[in-house]
């Protein structure tokens, strides 16, 4: 395992990748840059990731196909041309929404999403001559071919899980922020606090403080779609915009109000004792 891990690695070193990759990534934002779009293709009403989920349907209908074909017979034919024509059409809000996630990357994470991509899309080209192949007759054609697009999406999903369980990608940023176990006291005088963000360290934890209808809010300041800092981005109508990525949060309560986060911003308990402001992580 060791040497696969060194040949991910490698693709996501790769500077020949980068352009291309890119490329790709350029070419694709303008398509889910409307807020509804972004949203439901971010999983924000999902509460998560949406690709992910999504792959499950591609992979289990294909896996299903493959399972007739190594152990059913003629008979089993028509199930299994149903189950890899139900993946093809699952696969297009999945390649939607994974599309969405990759526009939104970079670096090390982009050029590996970029093979896991071709990868992929290989699988649906493979599993659409299948089908083609069976359709027209050739059901021994149209096994080895589903094998084989399942041996091709076996390796994307590895590299799909390359992404997220190691590289963090789409995960939670602030999963793991637990805050400050006690309360803290931010060195910030309550009065001092206003519409206007502004960012305080209590503990080790960035903390983003701001009034809202008269109340003090405190959220955690690294963004939760991928980690970055929020403070320098524009406050408008309630809401930050992350300067990185533009995931958009609200402030009163860290809600998302457009992607590509999909999880909202950590909100920290907030008192104020002797006029100055003390935090605590979520309880």
């Amino acid at each position: 395992m060791h040497a696969v891990r060194r040949m991910i690695d490698a693709v996501g070193e790769s500077d020949a990748l980068e352009a291309p990759a890119a490329r790709v990534a350029d070419a694709v934002r303008g398509w889910f840059a409307p807020r509804a779009v972004k949203n439901a293709l971010s999983g924000v009403w999902l509460g998560h990731r949406l690709h992910p989920l999504l792959t499950d349907a591609v992979i289990g209908t294909w896996a299903s196909a493959g399972l007739l074909d190594l152990l059913g017979d003629r008979r089993d034919e028509p199930a299994a041309q149903r189950l890899v024509a139900a993946g093809l059409a699952a696969s297009i809000p999945t390649v939607a929404a994974g599309l969405s996630d990759y526009s939104d990357l970079y670096d090390h994470g982009r050029r590996i999403a970029f093979v896991h991509a071709m990868a992929a899309d290989a699988a649906s080209v493979l599993q659409a001559a299948s089908l083609l192949a069976r359709r027209g007759g050739h059901a021994a054609r149209g096994r080895w071919l589903s094998l084989a697009a399942l041996g091709v999406v076996g390796a994307a999903g590895y590299l799909g899980g390359h992404l997220s369980q190691v590289l963090g990608v789409g995960v939670d940023h602030t999963a793991f922020d637990e805050g400050p176990k006690d309360w803290e006291d931010t060195g910030v005088r309550a009065s001092d606090v206003t519409s206007t963000p502004q960012v305080v360290v209590a503990g080790e934890h960035q903390v983003l403080l701001v009034r809202v209808d008269g109340a003090i809010v405190a959220l955690a300041n690294r963004c939760s779609h991928a980690g970055w800092p929020l403070d320098d981005g524009p406050v408008e109508d309630g809401c930050i915009t992350c300067p990185y990525h533009g995931s958009v949060f609200r402030l009163a309560d860290g809600a998302v109000v457009r992607g590509p986060a999909a999880a909202p911003q950590l909100r920290y308990g907030v008192r104020e004792r002797d006029g100055r402001v003390e935090v605590v992580g979520p309880r």
